[in-house]
Protein backbone atom coordinates (compact mmCIF):
# COMPACT_ATOMS: atom_id res chain seq x y z
CA UNK A 1 0.00 0.00 0.00
CA UNK A 2 1.32 3.46 -0.92
CA UNK A 3 1.39 5.87 2.00
CA UNK A 4 1.85 9.59 1.46
CA UNK A 5 3.12 11.88 4.20
CA UNK A 6 2.62 15.59 3.58
CA UNK A 7 5.69 17.41 4.88
CA UNK A 8 5.57 21.11 5.73
CA UNK A 9 8.66 22.96 7.00
CA UNK A 10 8.29 26.19 8.95
CA UNK A 11 11.46 28.32 9.26
CA UNK A 12 11.57 31.90 10.59
CA UNK A 13 10.03 34.43 8.22
CA UNK A 14 13.31 35.86 6.90
CA UNK A 15 14.40 32.41 5.68
CA UNK A 16 11.15 31.41 3.98
CA UNK A 17 12.22 32.20 0.38
CA UNK A 18 15.61 30.51 0.83
CA UNK A 19 14.17 27.36 2.37
CA UNK A 20 11.44 27.24 -0.27
CA UNK A 21 14.06 27.40 -3.02
CA UNK A 22 16.17 24.62 -1.50
CA UNK A 23 13.51 22.08 -0.52
CA UNK A 24 12.48 19.25 -2.80
CA UNK A 25 9.26 20.16 -4.62
CA UNK A 26 7.00 17.76 -2.71
CA UNK A 27 7.90 19.47 0.61
CA UNK A 28 5.97 22.64 1.41
CA UNK A 29 6.78 25.70 3.49
CA UNK A 30 4.79 27.40 6.26
CA UNK A 31 5.16 30.75 7.99
CA UNK A 32 5.14 30.67 11.78
CA UNK A 33 2.52 33.42 12.04
CA UNK A 34 0.69 36.14 10.14
CA UNK A 35 -1.35 39.24 10.94
CA UNK A 36 -5.07 39.18 11.63
CA UNK A 37 -6.22 41.50 8.85
CA UNK A 38 -5.18 43.25 5.65
CA UNK A 39 -1.78 44.91 5.73
CA UNK A 40 -1.51 48.50 6.87
CA UNK A 41 0.25 50.49 9.59
CA UNK A 42 1.12 47.45 11.70
CA UNK A 43 4.88 47.82 11.98
CA UNK A 44 6.75 44.55 12.28
CA UNK A 45 3.81 42.32 11.35
CA UNK A 46 3.67 39.93 8.40
CA UNK A 47 0.39 39.94 6.50
CA UNK A 48 -1.31 37.02 4.80
CA UNK A 49 -0.96 38.97 1.56
CA UNK A 50 2.83 39.03 1.96
CA UNK A 51 2.89 35.25 2.32
CA UNK A 52 0.74 34.85 -0.77
CA UNK A 53 3.10 37.13 -2.71
CA UNK A 54 6.03 34.93 -1.67
CA UNK A 55 4.22 31.78 -2.74
CA UNK A 56 4.06 30.42 0.82
CA UNK A 57 1.04 28.07 1.01
CA UNK A 58 0.84 27.37 4.77
CA UNK A 59 0.85 29.30 8.04
CA UNK A 60 0.91 28.20 11.70
CA UNK A 61 -1.54 30.15 13.87
CA UNK A 62 -2.34 30.10 17.58
CA UNK A 63 0.92 28.53 18.72
CA UNK A 64 1.01 28.34 22.51
CA UNK A 65 3.99 30.68 22.75
CA UNK A 66 2.01 33.39 21.00
CA UNK A 67 -1.05 32.71 23.13
CA UNK A 68 0.88 32.78 26.41
CA UNK A 69 3.70 35.26 25.79
CA UNK A 70 1.93 37.67 23.46
CA UNK A 71 -1.57 37.37 24.90
CA UNK A 72 -3.34 36.14 21.77
CA UNK A 73 -6.88 35.24 22.85
CA UNK A 74 -8.98 32.43 21.44
CA UNK A 75 -11.05 35.01 19.58
CA UNK A 76 -7.99 36.73 18.13
CA UNK A 77 -6.61 33.40 16.91
CA UNK A 78 -10.00 32.57 15.40
CA UNK A 79 -9.98 35.88 13.52
CA UNK A 80 -6.46 35.17 12.24
CA UNK A 81 -7.45 31.72 10.99
CA UNK A 82 -10.49 33.12 9.19
CA UNK A 83 -8.51 35.88 7.51
CA UNK A 84 -5.68 33.58 6.42
CA UNK A 85 -8.19 31.16 4.90
CA UNK A 86 -9.88 34.04 3.07
CA UNK A 87 -6.55 34.66 1.33
CA UNK A 88 -6.34 30.98 0.32
CA UNK A 89 -3.62 30.07 2.80
CA UNK A 90 -3.72 26.66 4.47
CA UNK A 91 -3.65 26.84 8.27
CA UNK A 92 -2.14 24.72 11.02
CA UNK A 93 -4.23 25.86 13.99
CA UNK A 94 -2.72 25.07 17.39
CA UNK A 95 -4.65 24.23 20.54
CA UNK A 96 -3.50 22.90 23.89
CA UNK A 97 -3.51 23.22 27.66
CA UNK A 98 -0.95 24.35 30.24
CA UNK A 99 0.27 22.09 33.03
CA UNK A 100 -1.97 23.89 35.51
CA UNK A 101 -4.99 23.37 33.30
CA UNK A 102 -4.22 19.67 32.88
CA UNK A 103 -3.72 19.17 36.62
CA UNK A 104 -7.01 20.93 37.34
CA UNK A 105 -8.83 18.57 34.97
CA UNK A 106 -9.82 21.26 32.47
CA UNK A 107 -7.87 20.02 29.42
CA UNK A 108 -10.93 19.14 27.36
CA UNK A 109 -12.73 22.35 28.28
CA UNK A 110 -9.71 24.46 27.27
CA UNK A 111 -9.13 22.68 23.97
CA UNK A 112 -12.82 22.77 23.07
CA UNK A 113 -13.01 26.52 23.76
CA UNK A 114 -9.96 27.17 21.58
CA UNK A 115 -11.43 25.13 18.73
CA UNK A 116 -14.91 26.63 19.14
CA UNK A 117 -13.49 30.15 18.68
CA UNK A 118 -12.23 29.07 15.26
CA UNK A 119 -15.41 27.23 14.28
CA UNK A 120 -17.49 30.34 15.03
CA UNK A 121 -15.54 32.20 12.36
CA UNK A 122 -15.17 29.69 9.54
CA UNK A 123 -17.49 27.30 7.73
CA UNK A 124 -15.01 25.34 5.59
CA UNK A 125 -12.37 23.23 7.36
CA UNK A 126 -10.86 21.80 4.16
CA UNK A 127 -7.64 23.80 4.47
CA UNK A 128 -7.24 23.55 8.24
CA UNK A 129 -5.10 21.10 10.19
CA UNK A 130 -5.57 21.15 13.97
CA UNK A 131 -2.41 20.68 16.03
CA UNK A 132 -2.86 19.57 19.64
CA UNK A 133 0.20 20.72 21.56
CA UNK A 134 0.08 20.30 25.33
CA UNK A 135 2.05 23.32 26.51
CA UNK A 136 3.73 21.34 29.30
CA UNK A 137 5.31 19.03 26.71
CA UNK A 138 6.78 21.65 24.37
CA UNK A 139 10.56 21.68 24.51
CA UNK A 140 10.56 20.15 27.98
CA UNK A 141 11.40 16.59 27.04
CA UNK A 142 8.07 15.54 28.55
CA UNK A 143 5.74 13.88 26.11
CA UNK A 144 2.07 13.12 26.41
CA UNK A 145 1.79 9.35 26.55
CA UNK A 146 0.20 7.74 23.49
CA UNK A 147 -2.93 7.19 25.62
CA UNK A 148 -3.02 10.86 26.72
CA UNK A 149 -2.57 12.09 23.16
CA UNK A 150 -5.22 9.71 21.84
CA UNK A 151 -7.67 10.74 24.56
CA UNK A 152 -7.52 14.41 23.62
CA UNK A 153 -7.50 13.74 19.87
CA UNK A 154 -10.51 11.45 20.25
CA UNK A 155 -12.44 14.04 22.25
CA UNK A 156 -11.54 16.70 19.69
CA UNK A 157 -12.79 14.52 16.85
CA UNK A 158 -16.00 13.85 18.76
CA UNK A 159 -16.36 17.61 19.29
CA UNK A 160 -16.13 18.11 15.54
CA UNK A 161 -18.71 15.36 15.01
CA UNK A 162 -21.17 17.00 17.39
CA UNK A 163 -20.45 20.70 16.88
CA UNK A 164 -19.45 20.94 13.21
CA UNK A 165 -20.40 17.84 11.19
CA UNK A 166 -19.68 14.11 10.95
CA UNK A 167 -18.03 14.76 7.58
CA UNK A 168 -15.55 17.26 9.02
CA UNK A 169 -14.88 14.97 11.99
CA UNK A 170 -13.97 12.15 9.62
CA UNK A 171 -11.76 14.24 7.34
CA UNK A 172 -10.04 16.76 9.65
CA UNK A 173 -6.39 16.04 10.36
CA UNK A 174 -5.51 16.34 14.05
CA UNK A 175 -1.76 16.24 14.61
CA UNK A 176 0.22 16.06 17.85
CA UNK A 177 3.02 18.40 18.92
CA UNK A 178 5.12 18.22 22.07
CA UNK A 179 8.67 16.81 22.24
CA UNK A 180 8.05 14.38 19.38
CA UNK A 181 11.25 12.57 18.39
CA UNK A 182 12.52 9.54 16.55
CA UNK A 183 12.19 7.36 19.64
CA UNK A 184 8.52 8.01 20.43
CA UNK A 185 6.98 8.84 17.05
CA UNK A 186 6.09 5.29 15.99
CA UNK A 187 4.08 4.51 19.11
CA UNK A 188 2.32 7.87 18.93
CA UNK A 189 1.60 7.33 15.23
CA UNK A 190 -0.25 4.09 15.90
CA UNK A 191 -2.99 5.92 17.79
CA UNK A 192 -6.18 5.95 15.70
CA UNK A 193 -6.86 9.68 16.00
CA UNK A 194 -3.26 10.95 15.70
CA UNK A 195 -2.88 12.00 12.06
CA UNK A 196 0.66 13.38 12.13
CA UNK A 197 3.02 15.59 14.09
CA UNK A 198 4.01 19.20 14.69
CA UNK A 199 7.72 18.69 15.27
CA UNK A 200 9.98 21.15 17.07
CA UNK A 201 13.63 20.59 17.92
CA UNK A 202 13.77 17.12 16.41
CA UNK A 203 13.06 18.60 12.97
CA UNK A 204 16.63 19.97 12.99
CA UNK A 205 18.12 16.52 13.52
CA UNK A 206 18.54 13.46 11.27
CA UNK A 207 15.78 11.69 13.24
CA UNK A 208 13.28 13.96 11.47
CA UNK A 209 13.42 11.41 8.65
CA UNK A 210 12.28 8.69 11.06
CA UNK A 211 9.39 10.89 12.18
CA UNK A 212 8.28 11.40 8.58
CA UNK A 213 8.53 7.67 7.94
CA UNK A 214 6.37 6.94 10.99
CA UNK A 215 3.42 8.04 8.87
CA UNK A 216 3.50 4.56 7.35
CA UNK A 217 3.07 2.76 10.71
CA UNK A 218 -0.71 3.01 10.88
CA UNK A 219 -1.16 1.87 7.29
CA UNK A 220 1.09 -1.15 7.67
CA UNK A 221 -0.30 -2.25 11.03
Amino acid sequence: MFCFAEVVVSPPFVFLPLVKSLLRPDFHVAAQNCWVKKGGAFTGEVSAEMLVDLGIPWVILGHSERRLLLGESNEFVGDKVAYALSKNLKVIACVGETLEQRESGSTMEVVAAQTKAISERISDWTNVVVAYEPVWAIGTGKVASPAQAQEVHSVLREWFHTSVSPEVAASIRIIYGGSVNGANCKELATQPDVDGFLVGGASLKPEFVDIIKSATVKNSA
